[in-house]
């Protein structure tokens, strides 16, 4: 059986009340808010993840396609670019490669 989404978010805010400092944590909790519809709150929890993780390439991706949902294609655009250079200057090729895609597709 599979923790309900409400569960899952719940224990990411707890971790994150504690003091971790693992990005992965606070991305994961923007994945919750967005598979929760709440999409400005994503976004912002996303945010919080480049201000503490500034080179957490994962961010990225996800927060142009989150923005693009909202219709905030130029926040979109600059997501995706702010990407690609991290994505570059920390030698991942894979994630370059598809923020470059979902740049093209703007």
């Amino acid at each position: 059986m599979t923790e309900s989404p409400n569960k899952r978010r719940a224990m990411l805010e707890k971790l994150i009340a504690r003091g971790t400092d693992d990005p992965f944590v606070r991305y994961a909790r923007a994945l919750e808010l967005r598979s929760e519809g709440q999409l400005e709150q994503a976004l912002e929890a996303l945010g919080e993840v480049r201000q503490l993780h500034p080179r957490y390439v994962p961010t990225f991706l996800m927060a142009g396609q989150i923005a693009i949902e909202l219709e905030s294609i130029d926040a979109a655009r600059q997501w995706l670019e702010d990407g690609i250079v991290v994505a570059s200057e920390e030698g991942d090729a894979h994630a370059e490669s598809e923020l470059k895609q979902a740049l093209g597709q703007l």
